[in-house]
């Protein structure tokens, strides 16, 4: 099964220049937690999450309004294309501990998100080769914790 038969084509976006009072309200209103940001032309370069803009507004003395996604979007992009199977795009999920994944056309340009909720959706309706086995294990990986390396020689 390919990624473009299950992502969510055409999805909101931001620009590096919107600023996170904008943002904010683009997540607020279509319900989403996160935002593919692209640069001026057109071509994704990083994400934005809800979890994002909160540390950013709460850890600077701006208005949401005076800062732009630029400033704190995560610049390091983990992304799929729309012929990836679904299995690739599960263990780049898997890997990178993300929930979502912009769908990126040749030329980098925004054709959809792939979210986990996308394929447990699509396991319960058990239609193609997704199972809840796949969902079960993609969130167990994403969630699972690392501890950082000063903690871990302390807990020694």
């Amino acid at each position: 099964m390919q990624v473009k038969e299950i992502m969510t084509p055409a999805p909101k976006f931001c620009r590096v220049d919107t600023n996170l009072a904008v943002a904010a309200e683009l997540l607020w209103t279509t319900n989403c937690g996160t935002l593919p940001v692209v640069d001026e032309g057109g071509k994704v370069v990083g994400m934005i999450t809800d979890r994002d803009i909160c540390i950013a507004v709460g850890t600077r003395n701006r208005l949401p309004s005076e800062v732009e996604a630029g400033e704190v979007v995560a610049w390091r992009l983990f992304a799929c294309a729309p012929e990836d199977d679904i299995h690739e795009a599960l263990e780049t999920m898997k890997s990178e501990k993300v929930r979502r994944l912009p769908v990126l056309g040749s030329s980098g340009s925004l054709e959809g998100i792939l979210s986990l909720n996308d394929v447990a959706v699509r396991a319960a309706n058990r239609k193609g080769d997704i199972s809840y086995a796949d969902v079960a294990d993609t969130l167990k990986a994403i969630c699972e914790h690392t501890m950082p390396e000063s903690r871990a020689v302390a807990a020694a």
